[in-house]
């Protein structure tokens, strides 16, 4: 079995299961979740995933979890996951995926952990939380924040986009490398990308 054959059948299960798990979330309507691709697709010699700076609002010791809604939030909901891999298409157990983001209204929450939290991947290379779509601000695009790292990587700071956003052409930080792949799933998104860390 080849590397790129070991990425499309670890893939495939992840998918099977987003699939599922969000019609189970009620992401998707008459059970017909959408597939979306990785981005970057992840091939035999992966370039490592784009860095970017982790900006002013990062806060240390974030809450382990996977959803980072409040009770009363009332942003579009967003499912985001996707796989931490190797240079080789790999997955990476044990990697530490912390993703922090401005609420609906464009505010940052720098006295508590509102929209900040962080998984630790499986075997499989998965992550995934249940958040928010952010407001723009000043300055800025619609974007998540992220830190990413698995046992013996550096640490990857970068900060994944929205496609079809007339503010990234003005944005200066806007890289068209680290745009998800976002779908319409029910009332809310469903959003995909796949970290690929400097690992082989």
């Amino acid at each position: 079995m080849t590397v790129k054959d070991r990425y499309d059948a670890t893939r495939r299960r992840f998918l099977l299961t987003a699939g599922s798990l969000a019609a189970a979330l009620g992401f998707a309507r008459d059970g017909a979740a959408q597939e979306l691709a990785p981005t970057p697709a992840c091939g035999d010699s992966a370039e490592a995933t784009l860095k970017q700076g982790e900006g002013p609002f990062f806060k240390p010791r974030s809450p382990q979890r996977t959803d980072l809604r409040q009770p009363g939030a009332t942003g579009r909901p967003v499912e985001l996951s996707g796989l931490v891999l190797t240079r080789r298409c790999l997955p990476l157990a044990g990697a530490v995926v912390d993703l922090w983001h401005a609420d609906d209204k464009g505010d940052y929450d720098n006295s508590g952990f509102r929209y900040r939290g962080h998984v630790v991947t499986g075997n499989d290379g998965v992550f995934r939380f249940r958040t928010v779509l952010p407001a723009l601000y000043t300055g800025r695009t619609r974007h998540y924040h992220f830190k990413v790292q698995a046992p013996g990587s550096r640490l990857l700071n970068t900060q994944l986009y929205f496609p079809n956003e007339a503010e990234n052409r003005r944005d200066s930080m806007f890289r068209r490398e680290l745009l998800m792949r976002v779908a319409d799933a029910g009332d809310g998104l469903a959003a995909r990308f796949d970290f690929v860390l400097d690992v082989r």
